[in-house]
């Protein structure tokens, strides 16, 4: 028997190295291949800097800054400034660039601010007539896109106006347009800007939903409507699946998905209870969509599925969570979100189950948003909480009072944008520095 040759150890050495290379490659080309399919299959971030949209750059809640103070003093985190007389409303602010815009009802008007970052007003137009009753006050903060500001009043009116100087552009009425009705509570919906296409949900005979040429208020794209349904106050959201584009939101009796370029419906889910309501903003991850419906069927995740024609929603688990004025936000494998009626109080619920992980009864039904391993949560007495989430926990690091007063309807969802948080209640809006000191 003849002994192999002994290999040299110089090149047993760049062996080992071409080894390592190639499982290094590999390993780089599997992570390219697993983050392709994320991005193929994730939500579809606005292009504009800053918080441009309802409930951030990718309409979840989530934001990306980093370097966050992980609890705060007593009282509170510094206060940087605070603007009185906004009017009463729900809307909570988007920011671009130096400019924060955000409405009011002050009078019999709708009224659009543009403040600058130290929240002195730079500009105030009326977008039609404020609502009166039942519930008064603003209801859909404003999106940005391209220069331009959009804003759809709880009257139906959707005006677009120059960013810089206020300037009405051009506006339509959509229940006018549509053959559409107003709803108990009012329009809501907080518009989607995509590409060229403002969106919007008029739920009348002539669309459940519709695209606008941004520039003119044309009608680009409109989706059949559903016979006996109606709008309600969900706002929407864009994602990819499938090589698709799709918009996902909620009429008053279901939840559905349209393509984002041609507004053909692709699915619908039933989502209906007695008082015809749905508020909450779908959410999506990992192929899946959540919604949640009060008085009901509470909150319902279905699996998209697509054989390469057309598209369905597969029912895979429901949990008691009936969410109202608030949204969950997805982080990992957690959706973290609060009840109103049957659940008041805050649940960690896995995303693959629909099990409760974690529930927390110290905070009642609100809003949150996510930055830097940490909730901000404002819940519906004016409690402000900065909780920090873990798979199967929920924990209060710090809190405050945001206002005095004796409330039950601190619905303004959280805003954060280089460092700053910025929380409502009706007239008023504070600023507050949650950056961690060098």
């Amino acid at each position: 028997m003849v002994n192999p040759p002994i290999m040299p150890h110089d090149m047993r050495q760049s062996m080992r190295w071409i080894n390592l290379s190639i499982a290094s490659c590999l390993l780089g080309v599997l992570a390219t291949s697993v983050q392709a399919e994320v991005s193929a299959n994730s939500l579809i971030a606005s292009p504009e800097p800053g918080w441009p949209q309802w409930r951030g750059p990718r309409r979840d809640g989530v934001s990306d800054e980093r370097g966050l103070l992980q609890g705060w003093p007593q009282g509170g985190p510094k206060l940087l400034w605070r603007l009185d007389g906004l009017g009463a409303g729900w809307s909570s602010p988007i920011i671009v660039g130096e400019r924060i815009y955000i409405t009011g009802d002050v009078g019999d008007d709708l009224v659009v601010y543009a403040l600058d970052t130290a929240g002195v007003i730079q500009w105030r137009v009326k977008n039609g007539l404020a609502w009166k009753t039942p519930y008064p006050g603003a209801r859909a903060c404003c999106a940005y896109s391209a220069g331009w500001v959009y804003n759809l009043n709880a009257h139906g009116r959707l005006a677009c106006l120059d960013a810089a100087s206020g300037q009405e552009q051009w506006a339509v009425d959509i229940l006018e347009r549509f053959k559409a009705r107003n709803i108990t509570w009012a329009l809501s919906e907080c518009l989607l800007v995509d590409g060229p296409r403002v969106i919007v949900t008029p739920g009348g005979t002539e669309a459940l939903m519709a695209g606008l040429d941004k520039c003119t208020g044309e009608i680009l794209w409109r989706t059949e409507p559903l016979k006996g349904d109606r709008t309600s106050h969900s706002s929407p959201i864009l994602f990819r699946y499938a090589g698709r584009r799709i918009i996902a939101n909620c009429s008053s009796a279901h939840g559905f998905g349209v393509d984002a370029d041609t507004g053909r419906l692709l699915w619908t889910i039933p989502l209906k209870n007695p008082h015809g309501v749905n508020v909450s903003t779908p959410i999506y991850g990992s192929g899946c969509v959540f919604f949640t419906t009060p008085y009901a069927e509470h909150g319902r995740l279905y699996r998209l599925l697509s054989d390469g024609q057309g598209m369905s929603a597969e029912h895979v688990w429901t949990s008691p969570i009936d969410a109202v004025t608030g949204c969950g936000v997805f982080i990992g494998d957690t959706l973290f979100v609060s009840g109103y009626r049957d659940v008041k109080w805050w649940m960690g619920i896995d995303w693959q189950t629909g099990k409760t992980r974690c529930e927390m009864k110290g905070l009642t039904t609100g809003a949150a948003i996510y930055a830097d391993q940490r909730l901000y949560v404002l819940d519906e007495r004016g409690t402000t909480a900065l909780l920090k989430p873990g798979p199967d926990s929920l924990e209060v690091v710090s809190q405050f009072q945001l206002t005095t007063e004796q409330v039950r309807d601190a619905w303004t969802h959280p805003v954060l944008l280089d460092g700053c948080l910025y929380l409502r209640y009706h007239d008023t809006l504070w600023c507050y520095d949650v950056r961690q000191q060098p």
